[in-house]
């Protein structure tokens, strides 16, 4: 059984001088102050949407989803496309799954979906990796998928895991490929993890190895540390059939299903950001249908991803400020149907983690967060218009993921907050604040000290050799990445997983070594 629950996340500390004794930042803070829509806009989006659903219609359902569409009033139009009528969707907002929880193997890495609560999810799927001090990119591998999550299992402000990388050697059987993904995932991080899938059929087999790592047959079920979906629809307006059967197939993990729908402005969507939204939202309430007419009221992580094009060359671009003002509004909308939110963001367009990367990943990132969103994904490493991952842009970016966190925290204004006496006190007394009581103690509740943003003098820079960002962030990866070596995954049963299923990746990948990098 899927239920809500809350939990406190601890942080392990600054690696620098203040220990966090508190948390001055968690993850599930509540967010939603920020609304870049009106709600008379959001009315006119939805009523547009679902004119849409109920007129056009979306082309190539599953014949499972079809037998049971009709039987819950809907119809084929002339050309064939599936129309909902408008009770029927408003129904199922209504009904639909929501205050629900992905689990962490470990408690602590619950996540509490309810409400407008804030968490930030890893992900991504890039085909290259950009190494630490390169300046050319590389073909990601398994290695790779393993190398990431054991870094987000140590980065306090990222999450949740998905891949966010491909094993690119192993593009030429699929089943290994989603095998070996799976398990170097789990493998690296206990933190919950999304699954992705080629082909519906890779789910079987993929839960009895989830079985065997939670220690037994039937045990998986009962707390699915990992959940799956897909992007179910091909914009515009038609099911993607191996996709929505991948959707379909994730249900036996007993996790919510998250689906993402990512139609492009100017080349698949409208080039107006509005009717971008109207038909991104049309096209993830028909991936709710495709779920809950299936399996009524099964937890369903809505993710509306509007993306945009630049149309003086018709290529993805996942930075600027029409990708961030969109994502936000698209958790506005789904935090107006009360239901759990996913959009993307952080997806920059450049190809170094350099300064273009820190405006376009932090103007939307902090918009979505501001906004609300329940799973804002795409929010550390992912580079070049989502085709490569950095692995110092990991840490750069869970650094700037406090911050945005720090951000969505907000202000808390109360009497003792207000600080009238204090300030009676300092103008009476020595006329500063330093040693005041108040200050000590706010300095580990009230305020976020960064690992690798430099405040230091000028002079202390130049001393070092007038490191940059990126150069910092090398160091601090690559010590990450030569000393943590999680082991999740026992000996004896890592060979029985070895023994029933083709893992390609090596045992010593796995082990403890200190000059991998």
């Amino acid at each position: 059984m899927i239920t809500g629950i809350k939990r406190k996340n601890k942080r392990r500390g600054s690696q620098q001088i203040i220990e966090q004794l508190d948390p001055v930042i968690s993850k599930g803070m509540e967010g939603g102050k920020y609304k870049p829509l009106t709600e008379t806009d959001i009315k006119k989006i939805h009523s547009t949407a679902l004119d849409v659903l109920q007129n056009l219609g979306v082309g190539n359902p599953l014949p499972e989803l079809l037998e049971a569409a009709l039987r819950q009033g809907c119809s084929v139009n002339e050309n064939g496309r599936l129309c909902f009528p408008k009770s029927l969707v408003e129904d199922v907002i209504s009904r639909a799954g929501r205050d629900f929880v992905l689990y962490g193997r470990d408690p602590k890495h619950d996540i509490d979906l309810s409400g407008n609560k804030v968490n930030l999810f890893g992900a991504g799927e890039a085909v290259s990796v950009l190494d630490l001090g390169a300046s050319k990119y590389r073909p990601s591998t398994i290695n790779d998928v393993y190398d990431v999550a054991r870094m987000v299992d140590y980065l306090d402000n990222i999450h949740s895991y998905s891949r966010f990388v491909v094993p690119t050697e192993l593009s030429e059987d699929l089943y290994v490929a989603d095998i070996n993904t799976a398990y170097a995932s789990i493998a690296g991080t206990k933190k919950h993890t999304a699954l992705t899938f080629s082909d519906g059929k890779h789910v079987k087999p993929t839960l009895e190895m989830l079985d065997i790592i939670a220690g037994g047959e039937g045990q998986f079920v009962k707390r699915p540390f990992c959940h799956g979906g897909g992007c179910t629809i091909v914009s515009p307006l038609q099911y993607g059939t191996d996709n929505c059967e991948v959707a379909v197939a994730s249900l036996q993990l007993n996790a919510p299903i998250w689906v993402v729908i990512a139609p492009q402005s100017g080349a698949t969507a409208p080039a107006a950001l509005a009717g971008c939204l109207v038909q991104s939202l049309a096209e993830t309430l028909a991936s709710l249908l495709l779920i809950d007419l299936i399996k009524p009221g099964h937890p369903v992580i809505f993710g509306p991803w509007p993306f945009v094009t630049d149309l003086r060359t018709g290529a993805f671009s996942g930075g600027g400020g029409e990708e961030a003002i969109m994502s936000a509004a698209s958790a506005q909308i789904t935090n107006h149907y009360g239901l759990v939110s996913s959009v993307g963001a952080g997806m920059t367009d450049a190809k170094s983690p350099d300064a273009q990367a820190g405006y376009e990943k932090g103007i939307s990132i902090v918009m979505a967060a501001l906004a609300g969103c329940n799973n804002v994904s795409e929010s550390s490493g992912m580079m070049a218009s989502l085709m490569g991952c950095s692995y110092e842009s990991l840490v750069i970016d869970n650094e700037m993921l406090g911050m945005v966190m720090r951000a969505v925290r907000g202000i808390e204004v109360n009497d003792d907050t207000l600080s009238y006496s204090e300030i009676e006190k300092t103008i009476q007394g020595e006329g500063h604040f330093l040693r005041s009581p108040q200050t000590l103690s706010l300095m580990k509740t009230e305020y976020l000290y960064p690992n690798l943003a430099d405040r230091s003098r000028q002079e202390e820079w130049e001393s070092e050799g007038s490191p940059d960002m990126r150069k910092r962030a090398e160091n601090y990866a690559r010590k990450i990445l030569n000393t943590h070596y999680p082991v999740y995954i026992d000996e004896k049963t890592d060979q029985k997983i070895r023994d029933k299923f083709p893992i390609k990746i090596s045992k010593d990948i796995i082990k403890p070594n200190s000059n991998r990098f």
